[in-house]
């Protein structure tokens, strides 16, 4: 498993410094059916891609106050996510993938 996070860090490396798109992760049951795939075992790997997508930038941004709200009691909730920015990229991210 080590391997496997070092061999897919290095990859999100590579497409970074080409300036190149992060793809988007895909259910399992994609891979499972690709018959390229047959026979293999299968692991999750859970990485964070944030560093790989550039220099963190600080903007003002406004929201409404009761969604600021949601987003606090949500963070508090969720250690992962960090903070509200954590949580707005990561919200961002989803939406992006799916287009």
């Amino acid at each position: 498993m080590a391997m496997a996070r070092e061999a897919i860090e290095g990859h999100l490396e590579i497409l970074a410094e080409d300036g190149a798109a992060i793809p988007a992760a895909q259910k399992v049951t994609v891979h499972q059916a690709n018959p390229d795939f047959e026979g293999c075992i299968w692991a999750l790997v859970d990485i964070d891609i944030t560093k790989y997508l550039g220099k963190a930038e600080k903007l003002n941004i406004t929201l409404p106050a009761h969604l600021l709200t949601r987003i606090d009691e949500h963070v508090k909730h969720h250690p992962e996510v960090k903070s509200r920015s954590g949580f707005l990229a990561s919200a961002a991210l989803k939406v992006l993938q799916q287009a």
